[in-house]
């Protein structure tokens, strides 16, 4: 009788426990839009920032204008994950977030939301083009708006190998127009979409989605949401393939396996787009050994499409070549680890010297061995060879990888993805045509993940304003990320199922290399969406590291007279260029009283965390203007490296806080008989930036890492050190292209 008893209350103790939690682990919210501020800014708060501003080469003004063409919503997959209370998140930031901020916190000029299409499905996308609509709508008349917003979206595709990898590119589309915009955003494919599609952290199994609510069971409504986030992405059916994109069903999720694939659909629907490439530096997804060289094709590149390039952004700078590489091939195709040299050393050779101090007693000839194979093993596992030593720190891999002296580099860099090696490209498929080139604008912007455009206008709240995150505590950390296996030696690691993402892709080490952001800066003839979007198309641009500098660069002797950034032209005479900067107003502390007056303080704290763009009338030093030349390979496998001469002239400038202007001429170019490239970099005097020192080495007398300190996204980091460095803001022009004939 009394075992019953005990039975009868278990089971019904069990049954509530049941109930309390299945009570418990529902009401999970679905992501909203949120609603968009209909305050309008004061007039004055426009026109502060709104100058008429002659080109450095004369001519007629033009209005320098800001922006940033690349803004992540919580909308994006990835963003909602990095909003968990376990990574120290926010919660939601939707995309009326990114519109208020623009105009309140940061005071943009223009921005684009470019959430990644992977995860966008047809009712987030309705649901973003209202919302662009809405901010269009309360920015003011379509003449002199206080911002213009553009519906965008990234295709964010990651081969697993350099030869399937092409990289991310952000489609912004000119008008808001249902009539004017595709029916649906069209994604990218492989393991990567997958991963934004179906998500890293408790979302791919019924038990990651109920132990993570259940350990941070006070905060569980986040994680809850989460579900319901990724139960919409699972339900939307893939589009059919093969079929014209304009005949597709209306609620599909739509695919392109490669850019070729990108261009064809949006030349299906026929509107005006952008597409920009960025991130082709950054090594936290690019394969080592990618270069962009299988891009420059019939195929694979649309140049009525594909007119801009971003240099720089919060994930630092693709601008810089360097003539290292991460993996060399031997003559039969087998990979090779390069040895070290004093600029690099590569990650395949580190994770070699990582299993080296582990040998302790074992034979030197075993020991040997080990090295060798956690070289090999490096090489094989191609982009995810930090899961080949899954039991390391961030410390053991020193700055293996990192270019040790560009200005504020991208993670892991992949010098075959920057700009500059770009320029130098030449195609030869066509021999009638000639040789096939990029000819690409140079812009900025942030990537930031937070709904937050345009953050680089103040160095301030690392966690906040850049995607440095991570584990809130020790204990989260374990539960985000598995305990990985312990061993003496490295262990073989399949490219194509590489294990958990969190450990294969490296990411704590990149905490140390998000910035706060860059920005676009377009010459335009007004403030109006189709003045800044005919500078854009005529690539009359330049791209900041997040400093308001102006920026002008010039031709002088053109065909027909003066020519901007972006030109292209044909000379047969030396070409005379003329260069002016004038550096960022420096920025008073707090918010204007207009945008804390036009706020709710509750909304303005958790939009801008207390800090505006708030310019005085000071501004920053331009110290020098650095000119960099790139002359196009002539034929066929024709060295890079000594085709970029970074720099190629550096001009000092006077302590004029009215900035600096030179002139200059190329007069080995009739001599050379070659085409060239050139643009410009405007450098401000010294300040500090958030995460400009990187890994923060110690360096020995040969030029190697001996200890590194890492500002961790995770718990290590205090979350109120914004690792301050001291760095050299600057501006980069679009070149201007001179070809030699006419």
């Amino acid at each position: 009788m009394v075992f019953r008893r005990l039975l009868l209350a278990a089971g019904t103790l069990l049954f509530l426990t049941v109930a309390f939690l299945a009570g418990a682990l529902r009401g999970g919210r679905r992501e909203e839009p949120g609603s968009v501020h209909p305050t309008p800014l004061p007039p004055a708060a426009v026109s502060s920032r709104t100058r008429e501003l002659a080109p450095a080469g004369g001519g007629a003004a033009r209005q320098i204008l800001f922006g940033d063409l690349h803004v992540h919503t919580t909308f994006s997959s990835d963003a909602f994950q990095l909003s968990l209370p376990l990574l120290q998140g926010e919660g939601a930031h939707p995309p009326a977030d990114a519109c208020d901020f623009a105009r309140f916190c940061s005071g943009l000029d223009f921005w684009s939301i470019t959430d990644h299409a992977e995860s966008i499905t047809p009712r987030r996308w309705q649901e973003t083009k209202d919302t662009i609509r809405r901010c269009d709508a309360v920015a003011g008349g379509p003449d002199g708006p206080d911002v213009v917003p553009f519906v965008g979206w990234e295709w964010t595709q990651v081969g697993v190998t350099p030869e399937d990898h092409y990289g991310h590119k952000n489609v912004i589309l000119r008008n808001l127009e249902d009539a004017s915009l595709p029916a649906r955003p069209i994604a990218a494919t492989g393991r990567f979409a997958r991963v934004l599609r179906y998500g890293i952290i408790a979302s791919r199994s019924w038990w990651d989605r109920v132990r993570f609510p259940l350990l941070d069971f006070r905060q569980r409504q986040r994680y809850l949401d989460m579900g319901v986030f990724f139960a919409e992405n699972r339900a939307v059916p893939d589009c059919p393939r093969g079929i014209d994109t304009r005949q597709l069903p209306a609620d599909c999720y739509e695919t392109a396996d490669t850019p070729q694939e990108l261009f064809e659909k949006l030349s299906q629907w026929g509107f005006d787009v952008i597409v920009i490439p960025h991130g082709t530096t950054w090594g936290l997804y690019t394969p080592p050994g990618s270069t962009f060289d299988k891009q420059l094709t019939v195929a694979q590149h649309d140049p009525e499409k594909q007119t801009l390039f971003e240099v720089y952004s919060g994930h630092g700078n693709s601008e810089e070549y360097r003539a290292w590489k991460a993996v060399d091939r031997a003559a039969d195709g087998t990979p090779v680890c390069p040895e070290p040299t004093r600029e690099y050393e590569p990650c395949c050779w580190r994770a070699g010297e990582i299993v080296r101090a582990r040998c302790d007693d074992v034979p030197a000839e075993e020991c040997e061995r080990r090295v060798r194979v956690a070289r090999a093993n490096y090489l094989a596992a191609a982009g995810s060879g930090r899961a080949t030593i899954p039991d390391s720190e961030v410390e053991d891999w020193k700055d293996c990888g990192q270019c040790r002296d560009c200005f504020n580099p991208a993670f892991n860099y992949r010098p075959g993805g920057a700009a500059q090696y770009v320029l130098a490209l030449s195609n030869f498929d066509s021999p009638p045509a000639g040789p096939r080139r990029f000819r690409f604008g140079f812009i900025a912007s942030s990537d930031n993940h937070k709904a937050r455009p345009g953050t680089g206008y103040k160095e301030y709240g690392r966690r906040l304003m850049t995607e440095a995150t991570g584990a809130r505590s020790a204990a989260w950390r374990r539960r985000a990320i598995p305990e990985p296996p312990r061993s003496r030696e490295s262990i073989a690691v399949d490219p194509y199922n590489p294990g958990h993402p969190l450990i294969a892709t490296d990411g704590e080490r990149g905490a140390s290399f998000f910035m706060t952001g860059g920005l676009v800066a377009v010459h335009a003839d007004g403030r109006s969406r189709d003045a800044i979007w005919a500078a854009l198309e005529r690539r009359e641009v330049y791209g900041t590291s997040g400093d308001r500098i102006l920026l002008w660069f010039d031709l002088l002797n053109g065909p027909g007279g003066p020519r901007p950034m972006g030109a292209e032209v044909a000379l047969r005479t030396s070409p005379r260029f003329a260069a002016r900067a004038v550096g960022a107003l420096v920025q008073r502390p707090g918010c204007p009283d207009w945008a804390v007056t036009a706020l709710p303080p509750a909304r303005l704290e958790a939009l801008c965390r207390g800090e505006c763009y708030n310019p005085g009338d000071e501004r920053r030093r331009i110290t020098r203007i650095e000119v960099v030349r790139v002359r196009p390979q002539r034929h066929a496998g024709e060295p890079v490296g000594p085709l970029i001469e970074d720099p190629w002239l550096s001009l000092g400038c006077p302590p004029d806080p009215g900035g600096c202007r030179v002139e200059f001429e190329d007069s080995d170019f009739v001599a050379a008989g070659r085409d060239a490239a050139y643009y410009v970099r405007a450098i401000e005097e010294p300040s500090p930036a958030v995460n400009a020192g990187g890994l923060r080495c110690e360096y020995d007398a040969q030029g190697q890492c001996v200890r590194s300190h890492p500002c961790y996204g995770d718990y290590r980091t205090p979350f109120d050190d914004d690792c301050l460095t001291m760095n050299e803001e600057r501006a980069w022009s679009s070149p201007i292209y001179v070809n030699f004939g006419g």
